[in-house]
């Protein structure tokens, strides 16, 4: 039997120690991922409405295809704004709303 294995699946010491069975930490890290879920949708809407403001040049044909692409490109450029420092909003909503549910934490 030939078992291969990506050595980048196989977890290492210090993301071992990064996980918690702490049942607090762990809401706030699905807080804190729903947060950025939150600011990808909305950055998704701002990209819609940005592209909906520029004229159509001509230069592609306006078809299903090339919508569809356009949407999911939006949508990966919003996702990937948001796991990075986005525009705030998402660490914003996760500072008040952790302020809200779990007032004395530091993290």
């Amino acid at each position: 039997m030939n078992i291969s294995s990506d050595p980048r699946a196989i977890p290492t010491t210090s993301s071992l120690k990064n996980q918690t069975t702490d049942p607090k930490d762990q809401e706030l890290r699905k807080l804190r991922n729903s947060c950025r879920e939150f600011e990808a949708i909305y950055i998704n809407e701002m990209y819609k409405t940005m592209r909906k403001s520029v004229p159509d040049s001509g230069l592609f044909k306006k078809d299903m295809a090339n919508t569809l692409y356009q949407e999911m490109l939006d949508m990966e450029m919003a996702k990937q704004t948001a796991q990075g420092d986005g525009m705030g909003i998402g660490k914003a909503m996760y500072e008040q709303l952790k302020e809200q549910h779990f007032p004395d934490s530091t993290p």
